[in-house]
C-alpha cells in the first residue's frame, strides 16, 4: 500500500483520537495520504493535524492510483464517498464510528491492525453491485450522481395520501403498488431501508434486486427478488403534483408526470473485507441472530 485517501463528514469532528491513529498508522508505512478538503480543513480548524496534507475535494481529484479510500465514521459516510470514487476502482475500508455499521466494518480499536492487514495484503476485495437511474423526460435532478449503492427510493411528498407506482419489469407490467413509497434495493442496500419495511436480507455477491413496497396498502404486497440483469420502469400516480426519488442520501422532487428507469449500472463498488472478518459474522453480530441462550453452546 503506497497511496491512501481519507474521508469523512465535514460537519463535526466526533473522532479525533481515531484520525490521528489512523494518520499515525498510515505513516509508519510510509504511506502517501490524501483528504478531503472540507474534512482537512476542519481537522485544521480544530489543530489536529502535525502537518501539511494534500487533498482532494471531486472525483476528477482521486485517479486508480490510489489503493485505498478509508471512510471514519458510518454506514452513511460510505455511501457519500462513493460519489467521490465512482468507477476509479478504489477499493473502500470504512472505519466505523457511526451505530449499526454494516459496510464501515473496522471497530475504533482495530486501526491499528486493519492497516497492517493492508499492507500485508491480509484481505479480499468484495464486488458490490449499484443501480443506475434515468427519467423520461430526462432532466439533470442528479446529473452525473444518477447512481445508488444501497437504492432508488419513490415515495410520496408532502401529503398523507398513498401513491399508485405502477412498476414494469422488462417492459412487462408487474403491478401497482399503492403504497408511502417503494424501494429498489441492491444486495448490499437489503439490509438498509428495504429490511426495516420487510425486505430479504441479499448477500452481498448475490445477483439480485430487491423491490420493496413501502407500508403497501395492498396487503397481499410482498417485497419480491429479480434478477439483477432486469431493466426497471415506474410510474407514479398521486394527489400531489410530484414526488420524491432518492439514491441513497441525496433526494429531489420530481414532476408526477416523471417515469423513472432503473437497471443495474455498469460498474461496481469494491470493499475490502479483511482476513478475519465476514459477511456473516456481520450479520449475527449487528442483527443480533444467535442471540438466544439455547445457542450459547453453539460454534
Amino acid at each position: 500500500m503506497k497511496k491512501a485517501a481519507i474521508y469523512a463528514q465535514s460537519y463535526s469532528v466526533n473522532a479525533e483520537k481515531e484520525i490521528k491513529l489512523l494518520i499515525k498508522s498510515l505513516e509508519k508505512y510510509n504511506v502517501a495520504i490524501y483528504i478531503e478538503s472540507e474534512y482537512y480543513q476542519l481537522l485544521k480548524d480544530h489543530d489536529l493535524l502535525a502537518e501539511e496534507y494534500p487533498v482532494f475535494s471531486h472525483f476528477n481529484d482521486l485517479s486508480d492510483s490510489f489503493d485505498v479510500l478509508f471512510t471514519v465514521g458510518g454506514d452513511g459516510t460510505i455511501l457519500r464517498a462513493v460519489t467521490y470514487i465512482r468507477d476509479l476502482n478504489i477499493p473502500i475500508l470504512g472505519i466505523n464510528t457511526g451505530r449499526l455499521g454494516f459496510l464501515a466494518t473496522v471497530q475504533k480499536k482495530e486501526i491499528k491492525e486493519a492497516v497492517v492487514c493492508l499492507v500485508e495484503g491480509n484481505y479480499s476485495l468484495q464486488e458490490r453491485s449499484l443501480l443506475q437511474i434515468k427519467t423520461t423526460p430526462e432532466t439533470d435532478t442528479f446529473s452525473e450522481l444518477n447512481f445508488a449503492l444501497n437504492e432508488v427510493t419513490i415515495a410520496r411528498r408532502n401529503t398523507t395520501s398513498m401513491i399508485g407506482v405502477k412498476t414494469y419489469l422488462d417492459d412487462e407490467y408487474l403491478t401497482n403498488y399503492w403504497a408511502d413509497g417503494l424501494i429498489i434495493s441492491t444486495p448490499t442496500g437489503s439490509t438498509g431501508y428495504s429490511l426495516s419495511c420487510g425486505g430479504p436480507v441479499i448477500l452481498p455477491d448475490s445477483p439480485g434486486l430487491v423491490i420493496t413496497p413501502i407500508a403497501p396498502h395492498n396487503l397481499n404486497a410482498r417485497p419480491i427478488v429479480i434478477p439483477e440483469s432486469t431493466s426497471i420502469q415506474l410510474e407514479v400516480s398521486a394527489r400531489e403534483k410530484d414526488f420524491l426519488i432518492s439514491l441513497d442520501s441525496r433526494i429531489a422532487t420530481v414532476p408526477q408526470e416523471t417515469k423513472v428507469h432503473i437497471q443495474k449500472a455498469p460498474f461496481t463498488v469494491k470493499t475490502i473485507q479483511l482476513e478475519h472478518q465476514s459477511y456473516l459474522k456481520t450479520l449475527r453480530k449487528k442483527l443480533l441472530w444467535g442471540e438466544d441462550t439455547r445457542n450459547k453452546y453453539s460454534s
